[in-house]
């Protein structure tokens, strides 16, 4: 079973009752529910809610560790094959339309990138600038470069990263697929699609109790650990904005409403996404998804 929506629409309560009724077990499909660092600013599920019902690929990475789809494909894999083993419905969850797609559709081929070649392209970044790492891209991967746009500092230095340490471009490995670990016709999937107005206010309202219960404490760690602002978890929704309060650069009320309003894009991204690149997904309203899974998972 496959459980997809934007943030702040219900994913986790539903996949918790549907693991209760079924004995299944709930699947982290979440790229920022990933690292360890980050329970509160991710929303991800408490201790009490893990312990209703088993849950993995919580909270199993590092900050420091520069995660991709291809890492949580691999982590996941091995959880399928231990929830089919033990005879238990596996239920992926969660907002990453990628992850999504790397377990419906498969992954490109890609290799791990050693940790010499990836500091090697920062250390150029940080040195000579985005537009310089733009223009060898050009002379060493012209087609990813002419894809992206000239200022995207983390997929240029992805893309020199793959040269780096491979010798070929990154089109060249996209061709050479990876198989799916769920193919058509072995999953349901439903994607929850609540009333814009009303997501975007549990969105606001989420961020605030956030804040309230201890965001801003969880940030100021991470922050102290001074890691690469490129990694992934440093750009997390919302905590550019709170380090930059924590620096003193701008107030806890301006750095909310930047993290209330970067929620509220990748929430209308989230919409976009599935509906064009993940069309096999029903969209249900939250209200009617319990039932929805009923006529499903009996």
């Amino acid at each position: 079973m496959l459980i997809a929506g934007p943030t702040a629409s219900g994913k986790s309560a539903l996949a918790t009752a549907l693991a209760q009724r079924t004995g299944g077990v709930v699947i982290n499909t979440d790229s920022m529910q990933v690292y360890r660092d980050l329970r509160i600013i991710t929303a991800r599920p408490t201790p009490s809610e893990e312990a209703l019902v088993p849950h993995r690929l919580y909270g199993h990475v590092d900050a420091a560790v520069n995660f991709s789809a291809g890492a949580w494909v691999s982590d996941a894999a091995a959880v399928l094959a231990e929830a089919r083993a033990a005879r238990r419905l596996p239920i992926f969850i969660g907002g990453s339309g990628l992850y999504f797609k790397a377990l419906t559709r498969g992954l490109s081929a890609v290799p791990p990138i050693p940790l010499h070649a990836r500091e090697a392209v920062r250390a150029r970044l940080e040195q000579h600038g985005v537009e310089a790492l733009h223009a060898e891209l050009a002379r060493r991967d012209p087609v990813s470069a002419e894809r992206l746009k000239p200022r995207d500092r983390t997929r240029i230095a992805r893309a020199l990263e793959v040269v780096e340490a491979t010798g070929r471009a990154l089109p060249d490995w996209h061709r050479e697929g990876l198989p799916p670990l769920l193919p058509p016709g072995e999953f349901c999937a439903v994607f929850l699609a609540p009333e814009r107005d009303a997501l975007y206010a549990r969105i606001d309202a989420r961020f605030g109790a956030m804040l309230e219960t201890g965001a801003l404490d969880e940030v100021a760690a991470l922050a102290a650990r001074k890691l690469d602002p490129l990694l992934p978890a440093m750009k997390a929704h919302g905590v550019p904005a709170l380090i930059r309060h924590l620096a003193g650069e701008i107030s806890r009320e301006e750095a909310a409403e930047i993290g209330r309003a970067d929620t509220r894009h990748y929430a209308k991204r989230q919409y976009t996404w599935f509906r064009h690149q993940l069309p096999e997904f029903d969209w249900v309203a939250p209200e009617a998804a319990a039932e929805w899974l009923k006529s499903r998972v009996p």
